[in-house]
């Protein structure tokens, strides 16, 4: 699969939904190639370029401090001649880290949707400032998913539906304290507008008894994790 690496400039030639690869783990990558479309604008936080050269992807823009990418691009030296338009370059004495920095040119993109891979494993703590990302205000009327076709992660303000199918797992975190009013529906344990509280795990591996689960919260937020079964 290869993509458009122009970068975008016009804003009408810009893809409805934006792929940023981070640089954790990718644990299948078919699964991870099942999820992409042609049309999608593939975006690289520094070191995710490695992921998106070994799916044979070709990034629009790549973005970060560049520390991790000469080993990337010795990948596949002699395939990929990435243009200087492609890079866009931090210095490393920075306060944010490279996938920050993606997700903050995405939001500058007006994306529909914005999936980010390879976000997880490896560092801890990298993986739990990966999801604290998302709980950012300006985020909140965004459809962000950090998925890599195994799990998928994402908040719930208001409500939410997770697709999968029936035996996916589903789990319901609090964050930054208790989430109130949590309705569900085609969860096996049924949550009838109650309260889930961050020091307990009431929430943990519910299961999903059709393609479609609905979540609804009245007031706090709440991570929504889904882990998806093999068909």
């Amino acid at each position: 699969m290869r993509h458009d690496p122009s970068g975008g400039c016009a804003t009408e030639k810009l893809p409805m939904r934006i792929i940023i690869f981070a640089n954790g783990n990718l644990p299948d990558p078919q699964k991870a190639r099942a999820l992409l479309r042609p049309d999608d604008f593939i975006l690289c936080a520094d070191g995710g370029a490695r992921h998106a050269l070994a799916l044979g992807l070709t990034p629009n823009l790549i973005i970060g401090d560049m520390d991790s990418l000469p080993s990337t691009l010795n990948l596949e030296p002699s395939t990929f001649h990435l243009p200087p338009s492609t890079f866009i370059r931090f210095p490393a004495d920075k306060n944010e880290t490279d996938l920050e920095l993606a997700v903050a040119h995405a939001l500058t993109l007006n994306p529909k949707a914005i999936l980010i891979l390879a976000a997880l494993g490896g560092r801890m703590d990298q993986t739990l400032a990966n999801i604290a990302l998302l709980s950012n205000l300006q985020l909140a009327t965004f459809n962000i998913k950090l998925t890599d076709g195994v799990e998928e992660i994402f908040f719930c303000r208001n409500q939410v539906q997770v697709e999968g199918r029936s035996g996916d797992i589903v789990s319901l975190i609090p964050w930054q304290g208790e989430a109130t009013g949590v309705f569900t529906e085609n969860l096996r344990w049924h949550l009838h507008h109650e309260t889930l509280y961050p020091d307990k795990t009431r929430g943990i591996s519910n299961e999903m008894t059709a393609d479609v689960a609905t979540v609804s919260i009245k007031s706090g937020l709440l991570l929504v994790v889904h882990s998806i079964c093999d068909a």
